[in-house]
């Protein structure tokens, strides 16, 4: 799996997002451009940095694994950091320690019926049970097959391994193996390019590699270039709280 395949479908949803946001402004914000609403400066409380420093979920040895198998998918090359440098792991640390990994905004009740793939993963576990229980498994695996962690084996032997759990041919006994894959692809995604504020994405390289301008919100001095390079340099909400 290289960069590209990795990030593609990231990059449709930041552009999804953003266009979602021009066309259907959030209702508080509809209601201030209306007039039915007094806009206040603190209207919404900032999130809080994230410290790369702690490690809140992860104990050392899943840590480590978590780190092999992002780097995997997203590895260093002439375009930019892997996924551990640019903070993948400590984002997705610190969100499976919070209400991401609680599933606080999930419905979890029962009955648990496979649904569409537009549906998603149907069942009991949370984001963190999902983790916790899925990278024991592949442990277990790993163990049977190489007598090996994951993050002892080779490059190519953590490469085909991947693509077994990709392809669902892990058998696990909690969740199958390509909807875990699906989970860890989905959040190295989101590390390597959400906001730094929130521990990826480390010194913007994320969107500096694609040319994202963050949370800038002032493009007057570059509006009258057209067919030109902008060279914007990305900001993060980390600059602005």
């Amino acid at each position: 799996m290289n960069r590209r395949h990795t990030l593609k479908s990231g990059l449709i949803l930041i552009g999804s997002a953003t266009l979602a946001t021009l066309l259907r402004p959030a209702s508080a914000a509809s209601q201030i451009l209306t007039g039915s609403r007094r806009w206040t400066a603190a209207d919404t409380a900032p999130p809080l940095p994230v410290d790369p420093r702690l490690r809140v979920f992860f104990n050392e040895h899943e840590a480590a694994q978590i780190k092999a198998i992002f780097d995997r998918l997203i590895p260093a090359d002439e375009l930019s950091i892997s996924a551990s440098e640019a903070g993948c792991v400590t984002f997705i640390d610190h969100q499976l320690a919070g209400d991401y990994g609680k599933g606080t905004a999930r419905y979890a009740s029962s009955p648990f019926l496979p649904g569409s793939a537009q549906q998603g993963e149907q069942g009991p576990l949370t984001p963190a049970d999902r983790y916790r229980t899925g990278l024991a498994e592949v442990e277990k695996d790993c163990r049977a097959r190489f007598e090996k962690s994951f993050s002892q084996l080779s490059t190519d032997d953590q490469d085909r391994y991947l693509e077994d759990l990709e392809a669902g041919r892990v058998a696990f006994s909690l969740q199958p193996s390509d909807t875990f894959f699906a989970l860890l692809l989905a959040n190295v995604r989101e590390g390597f390019l959400a906001d730094p504020v929130y521990g990826g994405n480390r010194d913007m390289a994320g969107w500096k590699m694609i040319g994202f301008p963050g949370a800038r919100y002032d493009y007057r001095d570059v509006a009258a270039l057209k067919g030109q390079p902008l060279d914007i340099q990305p900001v993060s909400l980390i600059g602005r709280i």
